[in-house]
């Protein structure tokens, strides 16, 4: 068959509405971030990734076999007197996170097994609601000196929407995509932050103890941000949130208390070069793409009445009307009700089902679409 160049309108360009326009975008706060978070407006923010205090709770110094001192988390902000203490200040981040978080916006959350079970507890509290638990198996973990437990070699990360009922941005096909066009799945593998990536302080040694992986947050971004979103991290050490954003083109806020966390974020994010515009598009979700009837293609001539229409092993066959249904013998309707009533099937997806031939070789009817959707853009 030839298939004609379709004609007609073109899909009219609905222009997100901008952020707010007293959002501090881009910058860097410099205070508590339960102090910063409450002086931003309300429903403001897409996504909110937070990598709080773990209250790792060490007791003494940690040697090496060969007697080196293992580089631990032993800096102030880390510490809490108690568990009651700090459960209080996670409540407090928390309500703050979920006031300013859009109606369908998402929260994400690390931690170990010190900490991501008593903010788990407290975020459901907080009226959040859980989507998934992910585990990042680090490839490259810190032995267990002492050996006397496992060596701990993952981190759990929480992905929770706004509430029950929000309509929480998830790129499906994207992350098909990203995994060799299997279902991504909820156990990570990434190397701890080494090397290159590992940001320097003054002295040459790493500028932060807990520095996450770009990797990590690429795909987090990737996977429920879209352009020019707004991400807010109230833990933002060295900027690895910042840097990942402005590489994938989402707007980003940073609160950081740690004066010498903030000069190298600073430094990293401005030398982060951003993606051309055209790299930074995704699979799109086909709940997010636009309807387009049948009748459409058989409209604009992609797909002409007369057509034939056959299964992929040509089992049945089908002739296109010029009304938009097709016509099986004595069934006729929609492409989704006839290929269901030829099968005896309860349900069917006609834009799978049927094929059409061009050039000797049968494709999906649902191929069309897809052009015709390119072709919108």
């Amino acid at each position: 068959m030839t298939l004609l160049a379709p004609v007609g309108p073109r899909k009219r360009q609905v222009a997100k509405a901008p952020p707010p326009a007293d959002l501090p975008l881009g910058r860097i706060l410099e205070e508590d971030c339960v102090a910063a978070m409450a002086k931003l407006p309300a429903a403001s923010v897409d996504m909110v990734f937070a990598d709080p205090p773990y209250n790792l709770q060490l007791g003494g110094n940690l040697f090496r076999p060969e007697g080196g001192l293992v580089d631990a988390v032993d800096d102030d902000w880390d510490k809490f007197e108690t568990f009651a203490a700090y459960d209080s200040f996670t409540r407090a981040w928390l309500k703050e996170a979920r006031r300013i978080l859009k109606p369908n916006g998402t929260l994400w959350v690390i931690g170990s097994y010190h900490n991501i079970f008593r903010v788990g507890a407290a975020l459901q509290d907080e009226g959040f609601w859980v989507l998934n638990d992910i585990v990042w198996r680090k490839a490259n973990p810190m032995p267990n000196f002492r050996g006397t437990r496992f060596t701990n070699a993952h981190e759990t990360l929480i992905w929770a929407s706004r509430s029950e009922d929000s309509r929480y941005t998830f790129n499906y096909r994207a992350m098909k995509a990203l995994n060799d066009e299997l279902q991504m799945r909820s156990d990570w593998l990434f190397p701890i932050c080494s090397g290159g990536e590992r940001v320097k302080g003054e002295g040459g040694g790493k500028a932060h103890p807990t520095q996450k992986p770009e990797a990590l947050l690429y795909r987090i971004l990737l996977s429920c941000t879209n352009p020019g979103d707004v991400v807010l991290d109230p833990f933002f050490g060295t900027g690895t949130t910042g840097a990942v954003a402005r590489r994938l083109g989402r707007e980003w806020i940073g609160i950081e208390r740690e004066q010498r966390y903030v000069k190298v974020a600073r430094e990293r994010i401005d030398s982060t070069l951003p993606l051309d515009e055209s790299a930074m598009r995704t699979v799109p979700t086909k709940r997010g793409q636009p309807k387009v009837p049948f009748g459409t293609l058989v409209e604009i001539a992609m797909l002409p009445a007369g057509t034939l229409l056959t299964d992929s092993k040509r089992r049945w066959e089908a002739r296109v009307c010029a009304d938009g249904s097709i016509q099986a013998g004595a069934e006729q309707g929609s492409i989704h009700r006839v290929g269901a009533a030829v099968q005896g099937a309860p349900a069917c997806n006609g834009w799978t089902f049927w094929h059409y031939e061009e050039a000797g070789v049968l494709t999906p009817v649902d191929a069309l679409r897809q052009r015709y959707l390119l072709l919108l853009d």
